[in-house]
């Protein structure tokens, strides 16, 4: 699939060296970086603010010369663009039959110029004097019909097409405004937003302009490219830096550096298609009122686009790839656990924790939560009653990191073996003892679960549930068993961040004797401990049976979170885990992934509470409702077609 079928459009924001007031060097300038950046694949190339002539050209952009030599290089370059299937962007100052100098973006494609959008915002003030030269674009809604460039439209309100994606464009000042235009161009389906700009550098406003253009792509849902002039403009009083920025829904994707006399460029890919679902998701935009009315123009352009993607997406979406980033994540998702357990410990009117401790990760990151939460509520360690449940699969070395940690944290352990009951339990239900079945390693969940809860019942206490998110996304819990608890702690938590947290809290905030025990259950294999070992080492390993964790997460999280399908997640995961797994590994897992998480909704559908702590959730009451019987059989068809050989190779 190429990149305008996974929903990408490859763009590319220019700064240019600009010779000022000679539009026809400039022109031959931008004709040959737009050539070069268009056979990288771009689909679009913008350029900044009044590039054809450059932007501090102050009185001269009033003289006939400059405005003449301005309209033929707008020609050179609107031809520039034949046959290339992809769109050009320039600034151009533009003289309207009506005598007013307006300050543009011409949209250049097959040819021809498809049209001009006036910039509304004209800073008049400190080291600006646009007011000086130019005339506002609001309300400007003008056909031209100019003998060489042809029938165009200068006007705010137009949204341009660029392969399946939609363009709109805001020109530097109208980002700063109180009522930025983009604003309505978003809601009117922009899809993307471009910025030619001339920004110049002052101590501290690149962060400024850095966080506006990253914020305003947060709150319009969408793609943000912005271009400003760089440091051939003059510099006379000001310095400018060439800056260029990308940015999608809140999230930065790339920058240039600053400064440097040399052209500059910045190239991205934009994912219309998750924008498009994030709006429709969000009720707040999509429920926004649209009261401008929009010209749409096709540019009619069909890029030519590659096959692979330059983005790259992390093969941990839930772990920041930044160690000072996560410090600080780590920290918050624990305090956002500790406090909603704290806050259901005294709305229950209880003193005391209940909590099934099996030596493996999750239970250890409960326990952590549960100390947490008790240091909130003043309370000490002791008020945590573990509970370690010895059954036929259990090995010493998951029984000992239960002991040693309950000790080195100062906990109440208790020990409860459960063999004699399950043999029982299983001659009650006339079932084989050596039938290693669902129904044996059921009877086992569920009878520590009902240990729990009656061993609650007798010290007044609260369940705390231990299970995480990939367990609830894959259904690898038991019905009415660990599926249960009176607050699930780790709900919101996916296995590949448990590991991550737990290895934090050991590495930050342990002391020596709890840190040591932390380390050896990050290194023990991850496993139900449900079938009988001969040898004492762990005869399951759940990663053999579901599959490796971190393929479930990153899936998870592109399916929930950006409601990709499965031939996008697939290549996408092909390319994030290439050094670790082959495309035929890939698929086999997805396949597991969409079969096991589209037949078990009925669990997360009767799950207990629990806290959200990211954007992704499967709690029933909030982020994810589905129904319980909906099928696989559509999805899996789809996974079943995906080629897993390199078609390029």
């Amino acid at each position: 699939m190429d990149l305008n079928e996974l929903g990408y459009v490859r763009v590319a924001a220019c700064a240019p060296e600009i010779a000022l007031a000679d539009p026809a060097r400039n022109a031959e300038v931008n004709i040959a970086a737009y050539r070069r950046l268009v056979d990288e694949g771009a689909a679009l190339v913008l350029f900044p603010e009044l590039a054809t002539t450059g932007y501090s050209c102050e009185d001269l952009f009033l003289t006939e010369p400059l405005l003449r030599a301005n309209h033929a290089a707008l020609l050179s370059l609107a031809r520039s663009t034949s046959n290339t299937g992809a769109v050009l962007v320039v600034g151009a100052p533009w003289l309207t039959a009506d005598a007013r100098l307006l300050n543009c973006a011409f949209v250049c494609a097959n040819g021809k110029v498809m049209g001009a959008v006036p910039k509304c915002a004209l800073p008049n003030h400190g080291e600006f004097y646009d007011g000086r030269w130019f005339c506002s674009g609001h309300g400007i809604d003008e056909i031209v019909d100019d003998p060489s460039l042809g029938e165009f439209r200068i006007a705010q309100p137009q949204l341009f097409k660029v392969g399946s994606a939609w363009f709109g464009i805001e020109i530097c000042e109208d980002l700063w405004a109180p009522q930025p235009t983009g604003n309505a161009l978003a809601l009117a389906g922009a899809d993307l937003i471009l910025n030619p700009s001339a920004s110049n550098e002052l101590v501290g406003k690149a962060d400024y302009r850095r966080d506006l253009v990253r914020m305003a792509s947060g709150q319009r849902i969408c793609g943000y490219l912005y271009a400003s002039s760089g440091a051939t403009e003059s510099t006379k009083d000001v310095v400018y830096g060439g800056h260029l920025i990308a940015a999608e829904n809140g999230q930065m994707l790339g920058e240039s550096e600053r400064f440097g006399l040399l052209e500059r460029h910045l190239i991205s890919e934009f994912d219309w298609q998750k924008l498009r679902h994030d709006r429709a998701w969000n009720k707040t935009f999509a429920g926004s009122e649209r009261s401008v009315a929009h010209y749409r123009i096709d540019c009619e352009v069909s890029p030519a686009v590659p096959k692979r993607l330059r983005r790259r997406y992390p093969a941990q979406p839930f772990v920041p790839a930044d160690e000072h980033e996560f410090d600080a994540r780590a920290q918050e998702i624990m305090s956002i656990q500790a406090t909603g357990l704290a806050r259901r410990v005294r709305s229950a009117s209880t003193q005391q924790l209940v909590l099934g401790l099996s030596g493996g990760l999750d239970s250890s990151l409960a326990l952590l939560v549960c100390l947490d939460a008790l240091a909130v509520l003043d309370q000490a360690p002791d008020a945590i009653l573990a509970l370690t449940m010895p059954g036929p699969g259990t090995t010493q070395r998951t029984l000992d990191n239960a002991r040693g940690l309950a000790t080195a944290a100062g906990v109440t352990l208790k020990e409860v073996p459960i063999a004699a009951a399950l043999q029982q339990h299983l001659k009650d239900l006339e079932h084989p003892p050596e039938e290693y079945d669902v129904v044996y390693e059921n009877a086992q969940a569920r009878e520590r679960t009902q240990l729990l809860f009656d061993y609650a019942n007798q010290v007044d206490g609260l369940v705390v549930g231990t299970g995480d998110l990939s367990e609830l996304a894959l259904g690898w819990c038991t019905f009415n068993a660990d599926h249960m608890a009176s607050y699930n702690v780790n709900a919101g938590v996916p296995k590949t961040l448990i590991s991550y947290l737990v290895r934090w809290y050991a590495r930050h905030r342990a002391d020596p004797a709890v840190s040591k025990v932390l380390k050896r259950v990050l290194d023990t294999p991850i496993s139900p401990e449900l079938l009988p070992h001969d040898d004492g080492a762990i005869s399951q390993h759940t990663e053999e049976i579901v599959g490796p964790y971190a393929l479930h997460d990153f899936f998870l999280y592109h399916y929930v979170r950006n409601g990709f399908g499965p031939e996008k997640i697939f290549t996408l995961a092909c390319e994030s885990f290439a050094s670790e797994y082959d495309a035929a590994t890939v698929k086999r897992w997805l396949r597991v992934f969409f079969t096991r998480f589209m037949t078990q909704q009925f669990k997360r559908t009767t799950l207990p509470p629990g806290p959200k702590v990211g954007t992704v959730s499967l709690s029933p009451r909030g982020d994810w409702r589905m129904p319980d019987e909906a099928g696989a059989d559509a999805l899996l068809r789809s996974i079943d077609a995906l080629e897993t050989t390199d078609p390029e190779a």
